[in-house]
């Protein structure tokens, strides 16, 4: 039996800023609804209301033509309601194990009630739960030794427990690798057969395009449209998204290639990295491409002083240096823009102005180390000018901003400190397309300045559209130099799954 959700004119206000306007959203169970839009367009947000995250919304809610009221998660989750959200980390408790995870809500409740929990029962329905969407994964295994792909199934796990009618799955795909995203598209086709309706939101649209069957468009907190799938395209969509047609996605500036500044030899860590070589000219934007888990970022930390490094040598400028932390690789004229931006790259708790000048204090400072907080607000005034920062001022908080401006504000703090080797892991990872555009325009503008660029991703057309040369990477070394302008895809992927 289909259960028909309806959200109508649904508006939000949060200090400085006006999230939503007046939207309405439709969807039904045995379906799988895509949710998309540009950063800061409110798809998130709304379904935080439809999760019971945000209370203080306008507008009304039903469920099968019935209004009902949802003021807390426990409403959601009440009327079937679940939410699986893209940190994963933070919905789980490390040192429990998997079928306490499961079981968490439940084992609450039964403490209220009951003198006594059977952890037999617990781990045995725990069990069932991951059996009926086949999750191979022990119940009595610590969250702690999960991978990401592992834990998001964990999470999907746990929405079950009760009867769950609407699953919201937001940016699900972005941490996992090719197998864990066909995996994960295996639950939700299971679920789907079992009349859960699956609310999809995510950036990638070939995956919405394989995967959902409609597709609800979002702009600047407000509804723009509702269609099929099989009865629209990607660029249509896009063309929604911006409200614009998409021109030429990645800038194609010519910039003479210049001396080496940077080059690696010989390079290990503690862990994954193993015997890498590599070097980077002055204006070059250097690719390192490869698949999920194959030492990317462990490379980008290397570099950067952020993990230990145990051989080899690095050098810029041809002079040879030691990088033991982050502050001395500043000091050697290295930028770092992290995957994990919220974690790593931005101080989510801190005004934008004061993200944007944490690298360069020094260039703020009066006489006995007394900030210059006019220059300061000057500074970075400019720079979210420059940069297009969507932000209601200087002084909000960057935990408040999409995706796409959290990742302008990582990327400019580093423009004002004026590196020499500009470091990129996934720079693109949740950002909407027209975002993207933005960014890969600071890249190529840093480029022309004579920078040295090192761009790692996964997204192989982000590789080609942008680099000059690229390495590939598999298991933690290079397993093939290419020039971008003579591979493909094709090869890309070739060389990374092991490929000789």
């Amino acid at each position: 039996m289909t259960t028909v959700l309806e959200m109508k004119n649904i508006s939000i206000e949060f200090p400085g800023v006006k999230a939503l306007n007046d939207v309405s959203f439709s969807t039904a169970t045995g379906s799988t609804h895509a949710l998309i839009g540009a950063n800061g367009a409110g798809k998130s947000t709304l379904m935080k209301v439809l999760s019971g995250a945000y209370h203080h919304y306008t507008g009304e809610i039903y469920i099968d033509g019935k209004q009902v009221s949802i003021r807390s998660p426990k409403d959601a989750q009440n009327l079937g309601i679940q939410i699986v959200y893209q940190e994963v980390d933070t919905a789980l408790i490390p040192y429990l194990t998997v079928g306490e995870n499961i079981m968490l809500n439940e084992t609450v409740n039964d403490m209220g009630k009951k003198q006594f929990i059977s952890w037999k029962h617990i781990h045995e329905k725990a069990t069932a739960i991951l059996e009926s969407i086949h999750v191979n994964i022990s119940s009595k295994k610590l969250v702690s030794e999960l991978t990401l792909a592992e834990k998001q199934m964990v999470i999907i796990a746990r929405s079950l427990v009760k009867q769950c009618k609407f699953l919201i799955l937001d940016e699900p795909t972005a941490p996992l690798s090719h197998s864990e995203t066909n995996e994960l598209f295996r639950i939700v086709r299971d679920l789907k057969e079992r009349n859960v309706g699956i609310i999809f939101i995510s950036h990638r649209l070939p995956e919405l395009f394989e995967i959902c069957d409609d597709i609800t468009v979002m702009k600047n907190g407000e509804f723009v449209c509702k269609e099929k799938i099989a009865e629209t395209s990607q660029n249509r969509v896009v063309e929604y998204m911006l409200g614009e047609k998409l021109e030429e996605q990645f800038p194609k500036n010519q910039v003479e290639i210049g001396s080496t500044v940077l080059e690696v030899k010989g390079l290990y860590d503690t862990g994954m990295i193993k015997n890498f070589d590599m070097h980077a000219g002055a204006g070059e934007i250097v690719g390192i491409a490869g698949l999920v888990g194959a030492g990317k970022s462990e490379l980008c930390k290397a570099l950067f002083g952020a993990a230990k490094v145990k051989a080899g040598e690095i050098k810029i400028h041809g002079k040879k240096v030691k990088i033991k932390d982050p502050s001395q690789a500043v000091k050697q004229g290295l930028a770092f823009v992290p995957e994990e931006r919220r974690k790593e790259g931005i101080l989510v708790q801190e005004s934008v102005a004061a993200n944007l000048t944490a690298a360069s204090l020094g260039k703020f400072s009066k006489a006995l180390s007394f900030l210059d907080f006019k220059r300061e607000k000057e500074v970075s005034s400019q720079m979210i000018s420059s940069l297009g920062i969507k932000t209601p001022s200087q002084e909000t908080r960057v935990q408040n901003l999409s995706g796409g401006n959290q990742q302008k504000v990582a990327i400019g703090k580093w423009l004002i400190a004026d590196a020499e080797v500009y470091i990129f892991d996934e720079p693109t990872k949740g950002v909407d397309v027209g975002a993207k555009k933005d960014i890969f325009e600071l890249i190529s503008q840093l480029a022309k300045r004579g920078k040295s660029i090192i761009y790692a991703s996964c997204e192989f057309s982000e590789i080609l559209g942008i680099t000059d040369r690229v390495y590939v990477v598999y298991d933690g070394q290079v397993a093939k130099e290419l020039d971008t302008n003579t591979t493909n895809e094709e090869e890309l992927l070739f060389y990374s799954t092991g490929g000789k």
